[in-house]
């Protein structure tokens, strides 16, 4: 199989869908690689190296569009993007479909086979794509709701620890999965005195023996979120539920019983964000404030730690990449369930129900359109 790599072009995102690595595990199977020119130099990963990994380079994704059967990317694909796929072609990335229509309809209207890192599922139930850029982002959450806190930055001017004498920040953790397990335990590294939500009674009980009593751990609802919200000096935003829009679980109302200053940090932006004032913002721009509170909604939080964000993600993504440059994509989603639960746009049909739903397609299994 020819497998394209292109550069990514989203503001600040300086990841790349496959490390020089990936590139000889396919090569070294039989199949071709054209990567982009320059697309991974941002994080340390030189052409050089992926020419010597066996690699073809190409001038520009133009090129890498129109050539190879499959590509694979980190980030959803831009309109333009979007535009250079084919009928039949393979995209293999997140997409994070269900806030965003104007992309479903592009890769509706491309006839392309879309599968989406977000939604492959293992044999626990977990999402093992998902996985490593939701640990680096419930670790960044911390570090990035802790600048923001900086009163020259719009917050209220806590440090995150305190020091002896003075109490430390409030820290709210909304969800205890994968990002607010690794928000908790940062937040709790720092010295913050800090709680964690969740609807699931045992894994409130897992959290409580694993963290004993310098983690509070509290039953998910609207009264509990409130009363929380209103004393934390940061609330991340931690919940998800497999790709369909988030739930605004923080009200514009409850805006107005926080601290002046206090800080959002929703982690959920990429599935349209757990807060009701929340929008997607950039690297470049990260934060904006509403009633007074100031919000970090960047849509590509682990872009800003590239290089350990690509390593960690490819990991993960290469074992599929090759199941499908192997078998090719019929044959690979037929054969893994896992995988097969990735599909969420095959030629023209919306294969994932989550997004149908929730913008207004015809739900067509994925057995069916595969067929």
């Amino acid at each position: 199989m020819l497998v394209g790599v292109p550069k990514e072009i989203k503001n600040h995102e300086y990841r790349i869908g496959m490390t020089p690595a990936g590139v000889r595990e396919l090569t070294s199977q039989g199949h071709q690689v054209i990567v982009q020119k320059n697309g991974g130099t941002a994080i340390g990963l030189a052409d050089e190296q992926y020419l010597s990994a066996g690699a073809e380079m190409a001038d520009t994704a133009e090129e890498i569009f129109a050539r190879a059967e499959m590509i694979v990317k980190v980030k959803e694909p831009q309109p333009n993007e979007c535009r250079m796929l084919r009928p039949g072609q393979i995209l293999f990335t997140y997409l994070h479909l269900a806030p965003d229509p104007e992309q479903t309809r592009l890769l509706i209207d491309s006839g392309a086979i879309c599968i989406a890192y977000e939604t492959v599922t293992d044999r626990n139930g977990g999402l093992p794509l998902l996985a490593p850029m939701s640990e680096v982002a419930g670790r960044m959450s911390i570090q990035a709701g802790a600048h923001a806190l900086e009163k020259a930055q719009g917050g209220n001017g806590t440090l995150l620890g305190g020091v002896p004498g003075v109490a430390p920040a409030k820290v709210t953790v909304i969800g205890g999965g994968v990002v607010g397990v690794n928000a908790a335990r940062m937040a709790l590294g720092m010295g913050a005195d800090v709680t964690i939500l969740d609807r699931s009674l045992p894994r409130l009980k897992q959290l409580d023996e694993l963290y004993g009593p310098g983690l509070k751990t509290l039953y998910s609802n609207t009264e509990n979120i409130a009363s929380l919200v209103a004393e934390s000096d940061l609330v991340v935003g931690a919940v998800l539920i497999p790709g369909a829009a988030a739930p605004h679980l923080v009200t514009r109302e409850m805006l107005k019983t926080m601290k002046p200053g206090a800080v959002l940090v929703d982690v959920a932006i990429d599935q349209g964000g757990c807060f009701e004032t929340s929008h997607a913002t950039t690297h470049q721009d990260p934060t904006y404030e509403v009633d007074g509170i100031v919000h970090y909604c960047v849509a590509n939080m682990p872009g800003g730690v590239a290089r350990t964000s690509t390593f960690a993600l490819t990991n993960a993504t290469l074992p599929f990449a090759v199941a499908l440059a192997n078998k090719g994509v019929v044959a690979a989603l037929n054969d893994d369930p896992h995988l097969r639960a990735g599909l969420n746009v095959c030629k023209g049909k919306v294969t994932y129900e989550a997004v149908a739903r929730d913008l207004g397609y015809d739900y067509v299994a994925a057995e069916q359109a595969l067929s």
